[in-house]
């Protein structure tokens, strides 16, 4: 893996951590509005925050996905970590409702610019070398599962110690993913070392790419894998911090966790993840891709039985609690194969359009 690879993959930890580090602290601020001045917030005002992030990204991407292929993958991945610098800045100015709903549009700009540049970026480096293709998609995987996992779990011991300012050290962070951008990543260059076109115009249109029947086999199944994985770490995140509920007294996971205690159990299921990452990482050579995303999907419904189970454990004794855990993290462990199976498949999806990547 030549160094221009490896400065793109550490820019892009970066840029996850700094985008899973604003997503918790965000909640936490949230939950601590009005000790700032702000209003209280409902659980109904943290989902609209969390879907206007992925309302941008996903309306925005098809955009600067196209941009990227005209201008250049390497020039557009510079703009998302600054956007992401202006949002969290502006985040900790405001406690209104209005400005920190516009700076998770921004937020969700600067992903749908990044992750396109950066994925058709990763697919023209590795155009000509199978082997690569495959270590460079599960190290891809693996920054971004830490990234936005280590942010996410520092949130809590960074919000315990910063409070507010914490959000001015994360724009800190999204300059310091720019500037690996600007000065790691070079053009891509074939096996022969010629470098590679960087800047192809387009010739194929979003309606002859939607016809395509391997990207109906992906999209649906890899939006609804992340929705789902949104919940928890946006709303399930909310309502373990947030003050107890007495209407819901009865689930166990409703309020009265601190930050610190969440991010001690997101350090746990990061661990298991890794380890999930790096077997299922291993079995490429013996099963389909599409294999091993059927068996993560499997694994993300088992791991959602197991928390609703867990939720619903109150008066259970905490000793009987452990094996619905467990059952937890193994259906968590067995999810983690979806993840590098999906970004495999949608390379090997570019290669039939390789100016519209």
């Amino acid at each position: 893996m030549n160094p221009s690879l490896r400065a793109c993959l550490g820019g892009t930890f970066l840029l996850r951590f700094s985008s899973g580090l604003t997503a918790a602290l965000l909640v936490f601020y949230l939950a601590d509005l009005p000790r700032y001045g702000g209003p209280a917030v409902s659980p109904l005002i943290v989902g609209v925050l969390t879907a206007a992030f992925f309302v941008a990204e996903v309306s925005l991407s098809p955009l600067f996905g196209a941009l990227s292929d005209r201008f250049g993958h390497h020039l557009l991945m510079q703009l998302g970590p600054l956007l992401g610098a202006v949002a969290v800045v502006m985040t900790a100015l405001s406690t209104d409702l209005a400005v920190l709903g516009a700076t998770r549009l921004l937020e969700g700009a600067a992903a749908a610019v990044s992750v396109p540049s950066i994925l058709a970026y990763l697919a023209l480096s590795t155009a000509t070398d199978e082997r690569l293709r495959g270590r460079v998609s599960a190290a891809f995987e693996a920054v971004t599962v830490a990234g936005l996992g280590g942010g996410i779990a520092a949130a809590g011991v960074v919000w315990t110690i910063l409070g507010q300012t914490a959000f001015y050290a994360n724009a800190v962070l999204y300059l310091a993913a720019l500037v690996v951008y600007r000065i790691g990543v070079s053009r891509p260059r074939l096996a022969s070392g010629q470098a590679c076109e960087t800047t192809p115009v387009g010739r194929v249109g979003y309606r002859i790419l939607l016809s395509n029947s391997r990207v109906w086999l992906l999209a649906p199944t890899w939006m609804a894998i992340n929705a789902a994985l949104g919940l928890y770490t946006s709303q399930t995140l909310f309502q373990l911090v947030r003050a107890p509920d007495p209407r819901f007294s009865d689930q166990l996971m409703v309020g009265g966790f601190s930050p610190l205690e969440v991010t001690l159990g997101f350090a746990v299921g990061i661990c298991v993840f890794f380890a999930g990452l790096a077997y299922w990482g291993r079995r490429f050579a013996h099963l389909r891709r599409t294999t091993i995303f059927a068996y993560g999907i499997a694994g993300g419904g088992l791991m959602a039985l197991a928390a609703l189970a867990l939720n619903h454990s109150g008066d259970v004794d905490a000793v009987y609690r452990a094996p619905l855990a467990l059952v937890g993290l193994v259906g968590l462990f067995v999810l983690a194969g979806a993840t590098p199976a999906a970004l495999g498949l949608l390379a090997d999806m570019s290669e039939a359009f390789p100016a519209d990547r």
